[in-house]
Parts: C-alpha cells; structure tokens; sequence
C-alpha cells in the first residue's frame, strides 16, 4: 500500500470525503421528494463522485473500498439508466453505503481488513432484485457475447513512437487496433466508431498528447456514452499510461471516468492481468 500520508494519498482522502458528504446530501434530497425516477444531472452527480473514490481507491491499494465503491457503482449505473425503481428501500441502502465508505476513509490504513460483506450484500440484492423483475414482466435480459468470446475492438492512443509500437504489437493479438497520435484524433475515431455502431471495447489512452490531452478526451467520450445512456457496464474500458512524474493527472483522469491507470515503460503482464478483470480475454 502506498504511504498514506503521502500528500496526493492526503489528498484523495480529503477530496472523497468531500465528494461523500455531497452524495449523501443528494441521496437524502431523493429520498425526500419520494420520486420513482432521478434526476439524470443528480443521478450523474452522485455516479461520477462514486467512480472517483473507487478510481482513487484502485491506485492506492485501499481494496476493500474500491470494492464497496464498485458494488455501490452497479446499483448507480440501473438507477441512472432509470432501469430501477428509486424506492426508500433502495435509498436507504445507498445512505448505508455512504455511509461504510465514509467510516473505511476515516481509518484507510485499517480499511482493508474491514468487514464489507453484509452492506455489499444489500447492494448485491438491488441488482438482482431489477434482473428478477425485469424477466418476470417479461423484459428481454440479454446475454450478449462476451468481449473475451469474439475479437476485440481496440483504441490506441499514444504519441510516442516506441510505447505506441509496443503496445499495438500486443494489443493486435486480440482483435482490430486502430491507433491515433493525439486526444483529438482519439475523440474522432471514438465518435466515428460510435455513432457507426462499431463501438470499441477497450481503449488505451496515454496522457500526455498533443492539441488535446488524454484526460480531456475522455471526458468527451464518458460524455458521448451519457449522451446515449450507455450503461456504465457496457461503457468501454478506458485503461492510461503514465510517467510517474504524471501520478496527479491520473487522479484527474479517474474523475473523468477512466476505469484503471498503468505506469510506463508499460508492463505487457500487468496490461494483460487488467483486459482479463475486465472479462475482454480470458
């Protein structure tokens, strides 16, 4: 686990508790107007501040958080996407959350031994409670074959030579890679697969680039997918490669919505290990 007195861990722990008051001051305001449905800029609020504790969690080690932060992310994605009724139940359920996270922040150094497993059981039950309600009204739950079942549709954006030759080599073995030297060609070919229907599974996204940076572009696909209400379980995989001298403007990309970060030079096992939690390869 990385110091976390370290200043950016100092950091993280600050801004996620922030980020905690204000979800749980939403989550309340929901509660108290007893609507089935969500305001989709609330609903987006409370998604994006959940993903940026669970991004942040991710890099630091914190794993039990990360995990409390992803389940709480699953129920968030249904109720965004309004495929699930917004009940006091549900609401208390997500408060409780709320509220575990804020209790594992307070003693992050011990958090990892915490015992998450009965509020990750309430969130589990949401989900499957919609996936049950959904086949008894005789809603299609489809069963779309899995990335790792077909070949993949690959985004490589990198402007350095040398990375972006590694990289395509490896990624090539899985599927299309289509590779781009800046943020701003990176946009285009997610917008042109986008709105063709050819949407990418995976795309690796360097940070540095020229006319517009990684963390930029991102933040305009994260919103194309709003834009069309992609569920965040079938959002591509947005994966950065960083120096370390850019370990900042990783925590900056996680609130744009990127799922996972590696360090350059890359290491080609540790970018197969993340496809795989990913179920993209097997």
């Amino acid at each position: 686990m990385i110091d976390l007195n370290d200043e950016l861990a100092v950091e993280y722990l600050a801004e996620s508790r922030e980020h905690l008051a204000t979800i749980e001051a939403d989550l309340l305001t929901i509660e108290k107007s007893g609507a089935a449905e969500v305001d989709e800029d609330l609903a987006n609020r409370i998604f994006r501040g959940v993903h940026s504790i669970k991004g942040g969690a991710g890099f630091f080690d914190l794993i039990k958080i990360r995990e409390l932060a992803h389940q709480t992310e699953d129920v968030l994605s249904l109720v965004r996407s309004r495929e699930i009724v917004v009940t006091s139940d549900c609401v208390g359920v997500l408060l409780q959350a709320t509220d575990r996270l804020h209790r594992l922040l307070q003693e992050p150094g011990a958090s990892n031994q915490a015992d998450i497993a009965e509020i990750m059981a309430s969130l589990a039950k949401l989900s499957t409670s919609h996936r049950a309600s959904t086949e008894r009204s005789g809603g299609v739950v489809t069963d779309q074959p899995r990335p790792s079942q077909r070949q993949l549709r690959i985004l490589l954006a990198e402007d350095d030579f040398t990375s972006r030759l590694v990289l395509q080599t490896f990624l090539s073995r899985y599927g299309v890679c289509h590779v781009v030297v800046n943020g701003k060609e990176a946009v285009e070919a997610f917008r042109s697969a986008f709105e063709g229907g050819q949407r990418y599974d995976l795309i690796c996204m360097d940070i540095m680039m020229p006319e517009m940076d990684g963390c930029e572009a991102v933040r305009y696909m994260r919103n194309m997918e709003r834009a069309s209400h992609v569920l965040s379980s079938d959002e591509v995989k947005i994966i950065m490669t960083t120096t370390l001298t850019e370990i900042k403007d990783v925590i900056r990309c996680f609130r744009e919505l990127c799922d996972a970060y590696l360090m350059k030079p890359i290491d080609l096992e540790d970018l197969g290990r993340q496809m795989r939690s990913y179920q993209l390869i097997q």
